[in-house]
């Protein structure tokens, strides 16, 4: 169970951009405006009655509520597909295997690359929408620990915005390893470990209306480069594309409350957008990498 106060996840804002204020990003006026910030969030007994207790739910049960609406516009996609499309594009044609394929988004862009697709989810309300999207590619239940692919099996293997879901990266990367050719590709794309860490969890609702969010990981940079390396993958590349510029959005009610608890911790940051601004301004929204498994010499 998690505790969501909205006092918390603006006192967590008001403290980053404190700091860097501390280090020298600014000046007197903004750090008296964010105590008295401070004060007022501290001080407002609506944003302690808004809490809410939420539940921690796993993939398969989470997805299964979520993938009615999954392909709904989503920021993430804005920022993970223009780079993973332009590393695949400059990659040769083959066998694609797209772990956790979800509703197919990343299966159905391989396919008109020319590649003879793969997809494997561990849900199978998802893999119901992808194999509608995508008739010509195959669909298969699994789990990214065990994948249904023989050794050797892919091209390339492209991963997007799962590996938040799963604890430990090194059985995950030592099995896209296992079922890579040599001198295959691996692309992956995944929440930036600073924004798991500020809460960009996706929210669920359980069939009688509950709160839920997805069971989420903080993998720090170095996580991915030791259970790549490990495992004999190379990088070849690593971006991390920043959240969009601009004032965080709105809090969704005229009189200014925290919003819709789908909408958290987005509303919230409406709150406060100087602080939200502060910390924000070019931090990495994602991680993408790109790895090559090693040939034999």
């Amino acid at each position: 169970m998690i505790h969501e106060d909205p006092r918390a996840y603006l006192l967590g804002l008001e403290g980053m951009a404190l700091l860097r204020a501390f280090t020298g990003e600014f000046g007197r006026d903004f750090v008296e405006a964010r105590i008295a910030e401070v004060r007022r969030v501290l001080a407002d007994e609506a944003l302690a009655d808004a809490a809410v207790d939420v539940d921690r739910v796993d993939t398969v049960t989470g997805y299964r509520w979520w993938s009615a609406t999954y392909d709904r516009p989503n920021s993430a996609f804005d920022l993970d597909e223009p780079v993973v499309r332009e590393i695949v594009d400059a990659l040769p044609v083959g066998v694609a295997l797209d772990a956790a394929c979800g509703t197919g988004r990343y299966a159905e862009f391989l396919a008109r690359r020319g590649h003879r697709v793969i997809g494997v989810d561990g849900s199978p309300d998802m893999l119901a929408r992808a194999r509608t999207r995508v008739p010509e590619a195959e669909f298969l239940l699994g789990d990214l620990h065990r994948l249904p692919v023989a050794d050797d099996g892919a091209d390339l293997v492209l991963c997007g915005l799962a590996l938040t879901h799963v604890p430990a990266l090194e059985p995950v990367l030592a099995e896209f390893a296992r079922v890579l050719r040599p001198g295959g590709h691996l692309v992956l794309a995944d929440m930036h470990p600073d924004r798991v860490a500020q809460g960009a969890i996706p929210p669920v609702r359980g069939a009688d209306g509950r709160p839920g969010r997805l069971r989420s990981y903080r993998h720090p940079i170095g996580d991915y480069l030791r259970a790549a390396l490990a495992v004999g993958l190379q990088v070849r590349r690593c971006e991390e594309p920043l959240l969009p510029s601009g004032d965080p959005p709105a809090a969704g009610e005229p009189a200014g409350g925290p919003g819709p608890w789908e909408l958290w911790p987005w509303s919230l940051a409406g709150l406060v957008p100087e602080a939200a601004r502060a910390v924000n301004t070019g931090a990495p929204a994602l991680v993408i990498w790109h790895f090559q498994a090693l040939t034999p010499p």
